[in-house]
């Protein structure tokens, strides 16, 4: 059985002869997972593209959840990841931008700075897993 807090576990099925998965986690609605032409049909998510919807969510929701502890009432979040490819292989990410567009009528750009260093720093696991790896920046603009 797994421990919850510390095991994580995701299945994936393979749909077709080139390399469409189907890929399961904890009962939820199945994502698919393919890669770029010519390879495959161009049919899911790119591994590369999970990964920055991983890091997204992961540093969006500890942003969030910090904000709220600070009572700063949050309107609106938008998150847009962007990564650029090594040239040779593997061609992993050699920098990663993030931008983060926040509505708030009481969120400073002090604020947002304290909770991303902390977000960046201590809460998200996505970042701490990517960092000292790939060169990594988070751009924002707040609205109110």
């Amino acid at each position: 059985m797994l421990n919850k807090t510390k095991e994580l576990a995701v299945s994936l099925d393979l749909l077709n002869e080139k390399l469409l998965f189907e890929g399961n986690v904890r009962g939820n609605e199945p994502i698919s997972i393919d890669d770029i032409p010519p390879f495959t049909n161009n049919l899911g998510y790119t591994s590369l593209e999970l990964l920055l919807l991983s890091l997204a969510s992961c540093l969006g929701s500890s942003i969030l959840l910090l904000l709220q502890k600070m009572n700063k009432s949050i309107i609106g979040l938008d998150i847009i990841a962007s990564g650029v490819r090594k040239d040779e292989h593997p061609t992993a990410f050699e920098s990663i931008t993030i931008l983060l567009h926040l509505k708030s009528k009481n969120i400073t750009t002090t604020d947002l700075d304290n909770v991303i260093k902390l977000s960046e720093e201590k809460y998200c696991p996505v970042w701490a897993m990517l960092m000292g790896n790939v060169e990594m920046e988070v751009k924002y603009n707040i609205v109110s």
